[in-house]
């Protein structure tokens, strides 16, 4: 059977796989990016319910990649705050209200189909569409991908960005620590009464964790928004067996009223939380890119902004690599692109699992202790001008820098000038 030669192999043609594929354009490198969906699928993507909260540097990477341009422009939604609440607590814990957003809402599908458009102008990236993989392998000579249809594709390297559950990864014997939240994410657009000020909620109550995301200007009957729910399994179940206007009643109720009466809920889209953490994020000609790396926790809405950063890290090894005519699949290389994104990535990544672990404990202790903290928190600019950072990662090219604010305060809690926003 054919063998196909090629410099970099990326299984999955997700925005992480495809952003990374445009990355490389002249770079040299010829990419070839392997994808089980059809290219009709790619080149417009159903929507999926999801919006994604980009950050600042996000969206500055993306007008490099050319992909911010092609992204509807009423599709793209600031979000110029966010609050934190708790239960019933009056006051929530406020985050950003500045001069410049926070970031931008984005729906994923856009997001998937500007990313597709970017790389069909690439000259030297090659999208096989609607193929299914049997087999992958990598050794010091080189790494292979051979399709179902006996094809066979031989590069200097290969890149998973299937996903969370990325076939790929387990093929090639890269273990991850996978958690099971025990409960489903149902996202719905639905028009509400109050406005939103583009103002982003998330609220940990009992039982459930909401999240209010907004989606730009007022229509005629109301103000839109995306609504973001977790529940256990059961519970998610009878929530989708209702009818839209028991839907939205009772979306109401959750909210307690905050949004004014709910209508017009959207289609409903429910998916498990689970999340991921590869024990190694690079091997023998092969990297880990996007969820395949790390999935994240929704709760703060970094997965593809950890992706980006991936794609920016990787990238930047790989066009290097093409410069100097040296491997792209050079194990000191990968293994500086791994050890860099987990340093960039581990913070957050814990720090994600310790919220969720705190904010949805609903037993008497650890109801007290978070609203403590949020409490102690709504009081201390430091920890407000953390959470900022995280949230819009204004502090520049990983999370580790967002805590350095912390400890560039003076003694009456001011920031040094160099440090205010």
């Amino acid at each position: 059977m054919q063998t196909i030669e090629t410099d970099v192999i990326v299984i999955g043609a997700g925005p992480a796989g495809l952003c990374l594929a445009r990355a490389l354009d002249g770079s040299g490198l010829r990419v070839t990016v392997l994808e089980r969906e059809t290219e009709q699928c790619l080149r417009a993507p159903k929507f999926d319910g999801r919006e994604i909260a980009l950050t600042q540097r996000s969206v500055r990477l993306m007008r490099d990649l050319g992909m911010w341009r092609r992204l509807p422009p009423d599709e793209c939604h600031p979000l110029c705050e966010a609050r934190v609440f708790d239960g019933r607590m009056p006051e929530p814990l406020k985050v950003g209200g500045g001069d410049e957003p926070l970031g931008w809402l984005v729906p994923n599908h856009a997001i998937r189909a500007a990313a597709f458009e970017a790389v069909a102008e690439c000259g030297n990236v090659t999208v096989h569409a609607g193929v299914r993989i049997a087999a992958v392998d990598a050794d010091a000579a080189a790494a292979r991908a051979r399709l179902e249809d006996g094809r066979t594709f031989a590069a200097r390297l290969i890149v998973a960005a299937d996903g969370r559950f990325s076939e790929t990864r387990r093929a090639l014997g890269i273990a991850t620590r996978m958690h099971d939240f025990g409960r489903a994410m149902l996202v719905c657009r639905v028009t509400h009464e109050r406005p939103h000020d583009d103002t982003a909620w998330e609220w940990f109550d009992r039982g459930q964790t909401l999240a209010r995301l907004p989606l730009g200007r007022a229509t005629p009957v109301g103000h839109r928004s995306s609504i973001v729910l977790t529940l256990p399994g059961v519970q998610m179940r009878e929530l989708q067996a209702m009818d839209d206007a028991s839907f939205a009643q009772d979306i109401a109720r959750r909210f307690h009223g905050r949004l004014g009466a709910v209508s017009d809920p959207g289609e409903r889209h429910v998916y498990p939380l689970v999340g991921a953490w590869a024990t190694r994020f690079a091997g023998t000609r092969v990297a880990l890119l996007g969820d395949a790396a790390v999935g994240m926790h929704p709760v703060t809405a970094h997965g593809f902004n950890l992706g980006l950063l991936g794609v920016e890290r990787l990238a930047a090894e790989l066009r290097d690599a093409a410069a100097s005519g040296t491997d792209p699949g050079d194990a000191a290389r990968l293994a500086r692109y791994a050890r860099g994104h987990r340093l960039a990535t581990a913070p957050l990544h814990l720090a994600t699992r310790g919220i969720v672990a705190l904010f949805t404990d609903d037993r008497a202790p650890a109801r007290a202790l978070r609203a403590g903290v949020l409490r102690a928190s709504a009081g201390f600019p430091p920890f407000r001008r953390l959470l900022a950072s995280f949230l819009s990662d204004r502090r520049g090219a990983d999370p580790f820098a967002a805590a350095l604010s912390l400890v560039s305060e003076q003694g009456d809690g001011r920031p040094r000038r160099a440090d205010r926003w």
